[in-house]
């Protein structure tokens, strides 16, 4: 979308295969609480769009105005689904925390306790999916990737320093070391292209778009840095174990080991990145204010819930009868 259309498309509206969507459409979707924001096809699609567009460079242009006001009525929009979610996950988190050790575990616990971990999809995808089945989940799960590497340059921004340098080692990571080939975002690109799966916001369940749309909320908007924290290093410490079984189960249909790199790669890596994550972000953030443990807490709730969520919605896609 050029810049002059993007300010045609907020006065307008652009149409898609699901109908009209203007500027207003934000406010056609309830303000109920819970998960009926992350479960509305029209509102995530809306909002996948409108992240799309959005965070592409752009250039000045005469609808300057017309896109700032658009911007706004899709960040309340935004917000609202952020605040649903922090509703949701409410009841999961302790009143309260003793000390930052105390923290540390109850998160450390995550990986056994949290929504969405052990679920039974990733055995079955390891054990049993075709290669149309798994060929529809990479499709999902590629469409619903928000970007690690931007998500950590966005959340970074005014952290302390000690956190700032644990961000940017694994940005570098991210970064391949400066090896284009090396780069996590285009060892996933390879995959995409050599499998020829065509990710797409229209053949993307809403769950999946949720899950990159809640992620890109949560690290565009300073007020909810402190969550985004929370989720992407919840993220480095539970995808291990999800990503092996993925590669297994891809290894097992025949495909290749280029194929799989990005998965092989995050099976192995990540166990470290969590570990310097927790102690040289997360501690030392909940150490030098107690304050924002619940923050922290939160964000990696709501990763965690959204997961969940497309892992029950992916299961009743590919396994009607006996799946969530």
């Amino acid at each position: 979308m050029s810049d002059e259309d993007y300010g045609a498309f907020a006065l307008e509206g652009a149409r898609h295969e699901d109908g009209i969507l203007t500027k207003d459409a934000p406010s056609a979707t309830p303000d109920g609480e819970g998960l009926a924001r992350l479960r509305d096809q029209h509102f995530q699609r809306g909002l996948a769009r409108f992240n799309a567009a959005r965070l592409q460079p752009g250039r000045p242009h005469t609808g300057w105005l017309a896109q700032l006001q658009d911007e706004a009525s899709w960040q309340r929009a935004e917000g609202q689904f952020i605040e649903d979610l922090r509703k949701a996950v409410a009841s999961r988190l302790p009143t309260q925390w003793f000390d930052t050790d105390d923290f540390m575990g109850w998160f450390d616990g995550l990986r056994r306790t949290g929504p969405g971990q052990g679920h039974r999809l990733f055995a079955w995808l390891a054990e049993e999916a075709s290669l149309s089945q798994m060929c529809w989940f990479l499709r999902q799960e590629a469409a619903g990737e928000a970007g690690f590497d931007d998500l950590l340059a966005m959340t970074q921004v005014k952290l302390p320093t000690r956190a700032k340098l644990e961000f940017a080692r694994n940005y570098w990571d991210e970064m391949g070391h400066g090896k284009e080939r090396a780069m996590h975002g285009e060892m996933l690109a390879v995959m995409v292209r050599t499998m020829k799966l065509e990710p797409a916001i229209e053949t993307t369940v809403s769950e999946s778009l949720a899950l990159a749309n809640a992620m890109l909320a949560m690290a565009s908007t300073r007020r909810y840095a402190l969550l985004s924290v929370g989720a992407l290093g919840v993220i480095e410490m539970t995808a291990p174990q999800r990503v092996a079984q993925v590669s297994a189960g891809m290894k097992r249909l025949g495909l290749d080991g280029r194929m799989r790199a990005y998965f092989d790669l995050h099976a192995m890596l990540d166990v470290h990145h969590s570990k310097a994550w927790n102690s040289e972000v997360i501690r030392p953030l909940v150490e030098s204010d107690p304050d924002c443990a619940r923050f922290i807490g939160e964000g990696a709730l709501i990763r965690l819930l959204c997961g969940e969520q497309c892992f029950e919605r992916y299961s009743l896609e590919l396994m009607p009868g006996i799946g969530p």
